[in-house]
Order: C-alpha cells, then structure tokens, then sequence
C-alpha cells in the first residue's frame, strides 16, 4: 500500500506541468571539443588535494578537496574546498564546506576534515570525510569516519551527528587509519563504505539503509601497510578496487601511485592481473597510475568518473617536482588536481594507456550533448518532437526538466550516431523507455520499470527478438534522480541504473545485437503507466576505447655482462666503502645485509658502482633475497642504485617494509640543506627477482630518466615509475644492500649486465 501511493504521489509531482512553456534556448556547445591543461585547478587555487567529483543534478560538475590552505600565503585554512565547472575547462570556487563556526560537535576544536567523497543518496548529497580526533575518544590521532548531507551539491552542509565508522583503537594505546572513505552502491543491493590507510589496511563495512551508519564487522581487504585512498566501481562483474600506495607528501621525492585489485565480491579478496592478493605479505597491485618524468610527481588519491560519451577518467592530485610546497604556512605539500582519460585494457584500468600523467593540452571529458539538446534544460528547444514539454523540479536541484507524460513519446528531431551513448537522469513512476536504432518495432529499447522493479533491453529485428533484464535493489526509488545511461558500440549494447554515476550501479544489463541492428536513426524517450521527468538528457557518440598499451622499454644487445666468475667483480667496477663481508665466487655476487645504509646522513653502506654507457639503456640483475612474509624486518633490502653522490640517488630494491615485503624505487636529494627521501612502491616481490633500470635522456634538455621495473620470473615486467636526475651530472649504476643485520639474511647477485635500450 504504502509502496502504492508512493507511485501515485510520484505521478502526480510529474503530471504537474511545470507551468513552463517551451521556451527556445541555445543547444550546448560541439561535444568533444573541450580542451583541458593540468593542473585543472589552477585558475583558482594553488592546492587541491583529495579531489571527489560528482555531476549534480542541476548539470554541474562539482569537485571537492581536502581541509588546506587554498593559495600561498595569506590563505586561510579551509574546511574542504568546493569548485564547479560545465566542462572542466573553466571552473568556479563556491567555498568551503565547514567553517570555524559550524564544526560538527563530536569532533574537536582542532580536528581537520580530510579526504571528501561524494555521492547521492536516497535523493539528497552525502559527503563522506575524514576526521583527524573526536570527543569520544581522546587521543592523538583518533580518525574517523564523517558524514554530512546537502540538498544541492554546494550544501548549506549538515553534519549527521555522529561517526559513520567510529575511531578503532590498536589496543596499546593508539588507533588505527581510519581513513579516505569510499562508498559503493553496489548492484547486490547493499551500500559499502571502504576505508583505511597504512597503519591497519584498507577495510570495507556495510551501512545501513540510510548510508549513514556502519552495520556489522568490517572486513580487511588490503595488508596493513600498502594502500590508502581506496576508490571502487563495479563494472562487467568486477569490483575494483583502486588506491594509491607510498608517501602522499614528500615534496619533491613524493612517489605516490594508484594500483587496482579486483573480485567477484564487494567483499574481496582482490587481486591483481597475475593473481596477486592485496591481502599478501609480499603485495600485489596492477599499477594504474605512476610518475612519467614529466613535471608531475606523486600522483594519486583519485576519483573515477564517467563522461557522457562513456569515456573514464582519472582525477587525481600531483605534485609539481619544481614546485612542490606552498611558500607559507611551511610543511604543505602543493598538490593540485589533474585529471586524465583511464582506459581500460585486457580488463584492467591504465591512465593514458601506460603514458601516465599528462603535461601537455589533451581533449575534456565530454559532458555536453549533440543533435542540438540542451542537456541541462532539454525541452527549452525543438530538439525532440513529440509529447514532450517543460517543466521544473520542484522537490530537488534538477532545475528545468522535460516531461514525458504517460502513455508519451518523443524522439530527437536529428538522427543518433550508429555507435550512440544516450544519458539522463530520470524519474519514473511507472515504465520509461530509451529507444536507440528505432524502425517500426524493430531496434533497441532499454526499459525501466519502477512498478515491475526491473530493468531491461531488448532487441527487435523482424522475427528474432532477445531481452535480458536485471532486477532493481530494494534501494531503487522511482521518484528520486537516478541516472540512466545506454551505450551501443560495436554491435553491443549495455544500460546501466546508477545513483552517482561514479563506478556504482542499480543494475546493469548487457545484450549482444545481431548483425545490422545498430542504425543511425532518432533517440526516443516513451512511458507507459505514469509520467516521467527527464534531466542532463545527452545523445552522443559513444567513446572509442583504446586497447593498446603504449609501448614499454625493451632490451637490446648486452653491453655488460658481469657474472661474477671470478674471484672479484671484473673490469669497470669500483668499490664505494667496501665491506670484507662481501665475497665473489661460484658465479655468484654475497652480500650478507648490516646495519648500514646510504639514504639518510649517516651513509655507511657499501656500494659496488661502475659508469653506464652514454645515451638510452637498461640496467638489469637478478637477485636472490628470502626476507621471509609477515615479521617486521625493518628495513632490509638489496638491488640497484645509481649515484651521483651519497645525498643525490635512485635506489630499486626488494624492501621489508614492516609486515610487508615490496619492491621500492626511491630518491634522496639535498634540498636546500634538508635530505629528503620518497619511493615509488611496486611489486609483488619473490624469494628470486629480477630488477630493471631503464635510462633516458630527455632531448630537449639533458635530463636523465630512469623508469624502473620487476619481475618474478624475468619475462613478466612490471614496469613503475620514472626518477630523474639534473642533465650537469655524470651518475654511476650498481649495487647496494643493507638495511639491518637482524636475523640474519645473504643477498645473492647471479648477474649484472648493461643492455641498449630500444
């Protein structure tokens, strides 16, 4: 009954004719022609950390960031930030989220607010953040998990009164990372929130219905020491899960970096491409984003968002290696945000296709309609025909809307491209119709049915009909916004029901179509059993994906082949600080690892350097280093280096990283004075690895450039991210171990040798 006059009441608010005649206005701008230069937040502010996005349902994008100072000095500290933008080209500061005078009560005077996440649910704006301490649980650094509700994607922003997940003490005395939340609407009906950072792993627990309350025993899905800043979306039966590894803030040797795993469960365990568990020891991860060699360094802390032509991309904060802090208050890292396309390949998400961050112009996400529509108002013209009419949401932020009234149909007056992504967000009382390919009853129709709770596609051609449908969670509500998308390209057709439309999903159906079915003819919008209201209606051609790999670094001849035969390394060698408790012989390189090291100002390590050859090579050995899985072995390691002094270096080793074992590229540099040390993280690690160092010199100024790499077998490569060191400098390559001499462990070396690159 009460479901009953749900729909009534929603038929009734749709009927209402909005008062508003058809009104002409201007279509929106050619799709596709937008062009966007990173940092994407420059023209208003200096740093822009931790962004979420979300389209509202008034048609804006909006984008969120972390609790800093905006500009250099003078900047007030905000309370996270808020921007808008039509097609993140040009963008618009709205403010910040809190002030000093509205602090939710259960946190203190002096908590920050960190790392908001953006989504709408149950018809109205939810923002998950960080808080740094809470009045329940003194203490230092007691995080928590935060949430606060807006009518509209700019607030006014009530905080909700009380932890979504609750600071969760260690039991000695401290708490862990509770952390970076994330929600995922999930198609199995449910809502997640995952959460977590270094000191305790990532987590995921279920919420309540209102999406406000932690239900149940969290799960861990990450080890302890790897991940932060978590980002799911469920996508061909997949859950990814996506974050970002390393030190988020260490100027300019910040390695930071997004990797994925994936599952067939919101719950886990994920894993990487060869089957790597993120919950492992010796951690696995495919890597989705890392440094290049261009201006930007650590990369990371990112949302996945969907463009109307069903292109993803990737927005992310760096750090400009020239550039990296606010000139005041001093100890900020300036971390803009960037965005960039993610593509898709072989199954597994990639910025740029392995390029990595951009520098240089590159086309905007596509956020506005063809054939004339004016997306955010789409009966305020001719561009569809039919029982089409304007009106006005009058119970939320939508703003001008277009009305399909029961038993109605409209169609674009322009034909749809052959491959045609249609997007809107839709209310529905009860069946409302996407029609793509439409020719009497042959074509494609994508069915929402709010009184049925289904979803469904169904192709026509002559006799041969095909349907799949999909059932709606007990979540879906008609009478709310909820965006519908319908994709056909290559002779596929996928629909999927979304509250946010940031990787969740309602439902999602897809449908193979027999030859010649997809044809470009009109889009038409039809309902059967109540009106429908329609807003950011957009018809587009669907996005060509990319599915190559740019091309990674290959070997070539072998320049340098030292296999250690002899009694001692052969020609070209030189020790730096030698030990006697390094010996050659059987074929082999032992290295029985001390308490030295050469990151730091102590450098006591020894190192066994030899000079590269001019131009583009690839340095490679194999090393033999069992640091066991699981105990804390802080911080033994072995592998490469190159040098040009023992304050300016690159190091790429197999490192215990307190319970974790993993694969480390780092940079120490004197700055100003102050040694400061970053990694790039990677990985999975093995008993034997096989370690890589390709070199190359930038053409237009010298630079040198080396992108590192690992693997387990020596023909799987998983290639990371590129250091670079200043064009004036002569650096060696070679060998290094260390990092602890308890218990005791031998790093063997079989080989060294030098390759061109090619």
């Amino acid at each position: 009954m009460i479901a009953l006059l749900r729909r009534l009441l929603l038929a009734a608010l749709l009927a209402l004719p909005g008062a508003a005649p058809m009104a002409t206005a201007a279509p929106d701008a050619d799709p596709g022609t937008a062009v966007t230069q990173n940092p994407i937040s420059g023209s208003f502010s200096d740093t822009y950390a931790d962004p979420a996005v979300i389209r509202g349902k008034d048609g804006w994008w909006y984008l969120y960031a972390t609790s800093d100072p905006l500009h250099e000095a003078p900047s007030e500290f905000g309370l996270m930030h808020i921007a808008r933008s039509r097609d993140f080209v040009d963008w618009e500061y709205l403010g910040t989220v809190f002030d000093e005078a509205d602090r939710p009560a259960w946190t203190t005077s002096s908590s920050f607010y960190w790392a908001p996440d953006i989504r709408y649910v149950d018809g109205r704006y939810v923002m998950y953040y960080t808080v740094t301490d809470t009045v329940a649980e003194p203490g230092p650094w007691n995080f928590a998990i935060g949430a606060a509700t807006a009518p509209t994607p700019a607030g006014p922003w009530t905080d909700t009164g009380g932890p979504v997940v609750a600071p969760r003490p260690t039991g000695d005395g401290g708490y862990f990372n509770t952390i970076d939340p994330a929600l995922l609407s999930a198609s199995d009906g449910k809502r997640y929130l995952y959460f977590g950072g270094f000191h305790g792993g990532l987590w995921v627990t279920e919420l309540d219905e209102s999406g406000l309350r932690a239900v149940g025993s969290p799960t861990q899905v990450t080890v302890g020491d790897r991940y932060e800043g978590s980002f799911v979306v469920e996508r061909d039966g997949w859950y990814y899960l996506t974050a970002s590894s390393a030190n988020c803030c260490a100027g300019p040797v910040t390695g930071y970096s997004v990797y994925a795993g994936r599952s067939r469960s919101p719950l886990g365990p994920f894993t990487d491409h060869e089957g790597v568990s993120l919950l492992d020891s010796r951690v696995g991860g495919t890597q989705v984003l890392a440094q290049n060699g261009n201006r930007w360094i650590g990369v990371g802390h990112h949302t996945i968002v969907t463009d109307v032509a069903g292109q993803d991309h990737i927005v992310y904060h760096a750090i400009d290696r020239d550039d990296a802090w606010l000139d005041a208050p001093g100890g900020i890292n300036e971390r803009p945000t960037l965005i960039d396309r993610l593509d898709w390949i072989d199954g597994w998400p990639v910025a740029r296709a392995g390029a990595g961050p951009s520098d240089t112009p590159q086309p905007a996400p596509v956020t506005a309609s063809s054939l004339g529509i004016v997306s955010g108002a789409p009966a305020s013209n001719d561009a569809l025909l039919g029982d089409w009419s304007a009106g006005t949401d009058s119970v939320g932020d939508g703003g001008a809307v277009g009305l399909v009234p029961a038993g109605g149909e409209a169609r674009t007056r322009e034909k749809a491209p052959k491959d045609v992504r249609v997007e809107a967000d839709v209310r529905v009382s009860g069946a409302f119709s996407v029609g793509v390919a439409r020719s009497g009853r042959n074509g494609v129709t994508v069915t929402v049915d709010a009184a049925e709770r289904t979803l469904t596609v169904t192709s026509t051609q002559g006799r041969r009909v095909e349907s799949d449908t999909a059932p709606l969670p007990s979540r879906y509500g008609g009478d709310e916004w909820t965006a519908l998308s319908v994709e056909v390209r290559d002779g596929r057709v996928v629909a999927r029901l979304a509250e946010s439309r940031l990787g969740d999903a309602d439902a999602e159906v897809a449908l193979d179509l027999p030859r010649g079915a997809a044809r470009s003819r009109p889009v038409v919008l039809a309902t059967s059993g109540g009106p429908a209201q329609v807003d950011n209606l957009t018809v587009v051609e669907a996005h060509e994906p990319v599915t190559e790999r740019v091309a990674e670094p290959e070997t070539g001849d072998v320049l340098v082949d030292e296999s250690f035969d002899g009694a001692a390394p052969g020609d070209g060698w030189e020790w730096v600080r030698p030990s006697p408790s390094v010996t050659v012989g059987d074929g082999v390189l032992r290295w029985p690892l001390e308490s030295v090291d050469v990151v730091g100002a102590g450098n006591t390590g020894p190192l066994l350097l030899r000079t590269p050859p001019p131009g583009d090579w690839i340095a490679e050995t194999k090393l033999h280093l069992d640091l066991g899985t699981g105990t804390i072995r802080n911080y033994q390691q072995a592998g490469m280096i190159v040098r040009v002094d023992d304050d300016d270096l690159l190091r790429l080793g197999d490192v215990a990283i307190w319970g974790t074992r993993q694969v480390e590229f780092g940079k120490e540099l004197d700055e100003n004075g102050a040694l400061r040390w970053g990694a790039h993280l990677g990985g999975p690690v093995a008993e034997t690895m096989w370690l890589r160092i390709a070199h190359t010199l930038d053409p237009e100024t010298g630079e040198h450039r080396y992108r590192s790499a690992s693997s387990r077998d020596g023909e799987t490569w998983r290639w990371g991210a590129t250091w670079t060191l200043p064009a004036d400098t002569t650096p060696t390559i070679g060998l290094y171990a260390g990092g602890g001499a308890t218990p005791a462990t031998v790093a063997t070396f079989d080989w060294f040798r030098l390759y061109e690159a090619r």
